[in-house]
């Protein structure tokens, strides 16, 4: 078989209305599940088993026969049997010759073993036409027909046809089947479910760190310090308030962070003069879990959101407006309104609503559901433009409400700044940088780079 016809097999699903008998090793729940969903579409099934008592658990419209008898049945034969009872194919050996073998199975841990189950198992039956599939699947998602987080199956083996064949099962069944190549592919397949979050645990990390950072100091400047030097308790500042500082300084660094690694990229391409040379690893991990950055931003962001609609139920909040209000009754005296305050209060209010809910269109663009029905076009105008708008509302939203106090002595306690201030760095040099990146005399030959020129050709070999 030629590559092109190959390619060509590939694309093309098999349009035969009649179903091949598909055996499976296996009535376990996965054995179960799948034989069951199989039904539905139109396949004729049986299974092999060590018992040919038919259990109520099986399938009425399948069968139920010796591993033997079951194999010469059928020409697919799914494996739902877990690696160490692989050992009762090897007698099926002659049976199991030319057949094609699908491999399910997974393991307890990553790379438990020094080769992939699959490749085990081409090992023990030579003859057979292995084939990875269905592991990223699970039994319970199959039964209750709610497949939409684990829709996509990964597909891998040696032989094409044998390939295809069980691809042309993936998409009968309502899934979709990738094409991952060769058998070597099985191990990163086999490891893939055993992942617990593999491009948010650098996000989660970050964002945990920064949180007891953030926590300490903040305890330190508004608990520790009035305790030591005014003998004022407000531990009670832990419950809101603190929280409250937290959230907004967090979801400003993270946001700011998820563009910063887009404005070193474009400073390291324009050094470079090309764009054919990888970032360096750390640079391209980072630009990986973007995504996962702003969505943790948006959930502190969120935060911030409800713990400052509670403020005016909290009991220090209403014991502090009466105790004005007495105080000026007593004293037969009203504050006049200060009209530059309230512009800065209205101002900074507005700026964070309109940054919010920028902030909220970002978070709604990357859901898969929504990403795949706009173009690149429109996500990237989305994702940066406004992305960049965002960012710069939030960073003037956290600038109007202390700007004024930068200059302040008594905003500094133990010569330790408003935390909100630390907040401003990052986001400040991201927005600077990028400021100066759009200058015609930068953003030219950026563009070139980007579209595949190159001033120092020997960057790229």
């Amino acid at each position: 078989m030629n590559k092109n016809s190959s390619n060509i097999m590939a694309l093309a699903p098999n349009t035969s209305n009649k179903r091949e008998t598909v055996c499976i090793f296996g009535t376990g729940d996965f054995g179960r599940a799948l034989g069951h969903k199989m039904i539905q579409s139109g396949y004729p099934i049986v299974f092999g088993s060590r018992s040919t008592q038919k259990s109520s658990l099986i399938p009425n419209d399948a069968e139920v026969l010796s591993h033997a008898e079951a194999a010469r049945k059928a020409a697919i034969i799914i494996i739902a049997i877990q690696r160490q009872h692989y050992n009762f194919l090897t007698p099926l050996a002659e049976i199991l010759h030319g057949k094609v073998l699908v491999d399910i199975s997974n393991n307890l841990k990553i790379n438990q073993y020094p080769e992939s189950n699959a490749e085990y198992l081409a090992q023990l039956v030579p003859g057979a036409k292995v084939v990875k599939a269905f592991n990223t699947v699970s039994a319970w998602a199959l039964q209750s027909g709610t497949l939409d987080a684990s829709r996509q199956v990964f597909v891998c083996g040696d032989d094409m046809e044998a390939k295809q064949m069980v691809m042309d099962i993936v998409r009968a069944l309502g899934l979709t089947p990738l094409d991952q190549g060769s058998l070597l592919a099985a191990q990163e397949i086999e490891n893939y479910p055993l992942q617990l979050f593999p491009m948010w645990k650098f996000p989660i990390l970050l964002s945990l760190g920064l949180t007891a950072f953030f926590f300490f100091y903040c305890l330190t400047r508004d608990i520790i310090y009035p305790y030591v030097y005014e003998n004022e308790d407000f531990s009670f500042f832990i419950a809101i308030s603190i929280p409250n500082r937290i959230c907004p300084i967090l979801a400003l660094i993270l946001l700011a962070l998820v563009y910063l690694p887009g404005v070193l990229a474009a400073i390291i391409q324009l050094y470079r003069g090309t764009k054919y040379r990888r970032f360096p690893d750390w640079l391209d991990k980072w630009m990986l879990c973007r995504k996962q950055l702003g969505l943790v931003a948006l959930a502190f962001a969120s935060l911030h959101v409800l713990y400052t609609l509670v403020i005016p139920i909290r009991s220090f909040v209403r014991w502090r407006i009466s105790s004005l209000t007495v105080s000026q009754a007593l004293n037969n005296k009203t504050e006049p309104l200060n009209n530059t305050y309230a512009w800065l209060s209205d101002s900074y209010l507005a700026l964070g609503i309109l940054g919010f809910f920028l902030f909220v269109l970002l978070g709604i663009t990357s859901l898969p559901s929504v990403s795949n029905n706009v173009n690149w076009r429109e996500f990237r105008f989305v994702q940066s433009k406004l992305g960049y708008l965002t960012l710069v509302l939030c960073t003037a939203h956290t600038l109007v409400y202390g700007g004024n106090r930068f200059l302040s002595p008594s905003s500094y306690r133990w010569y330790l700044p408003n935390a909100y201030m630390l907040s401003l760095i990052v986001p400040c040099i991201v927005l600077v940088v990028k400021f100066v990146l759009v200058f015609p005399c930068l953003d030219k030959p950026l563009t070139q780079i980007r579209q595949g020129w190159e001033r120092n050709p020997k960057y790229s070999e």
